[in-house]
């Protein structure tokens, strides 16, 4: 009971679309998780890190622990943070969250 199973298989698959068509759907979706979710996070970090390389001293800034204080020095890695009277902190630079605009500003979608 031999049988010759590839004049078989090629008869099953003769009129079939080629075996890299299957893959086109998970090329899309990568695509799209590209567009979607990857590409905007990546322009948010570089956004973010251009706010922190910009960070001068008079600049109002927003910790991670949830202060705003006025910088008072800057260092390569360290901000030296006024947060109130006699009340100066050492923080690092990526631990900022934010540099607030001054209160007399416009918002930026004006």
């Amino acid at each position: 009971m031999s049988t010759n199973l590839l004049p078989v298989l090629a008869a099953a698959t003769a009129g079939g679309p080629p075996a890299w068509v299957q893959f086109l759907p998970l090329v899309a979706m990568g695509l799209v998780m590209w567009f979607l979710f990857l590409r905007p996070q990546m322009q948010q970090q570089k956004a973010h890190k251009a706010k922190l390389a910009g960070i001068k001293k008079g600049d109002n800034v927003l910790t991670g622990g949830g202060f705003i204080g006025k910088v008072v020095k800057v260092e390569d890695d360290y901000l030296d943070i006024d947060l109130g009277p006699n009340v100066r902190v050492r923080a690092l630079k990526s631990t900022i969250t934010d540099v607030i605009p001054p209160a007399g500003s416009k918002p930026a979608n004006d």
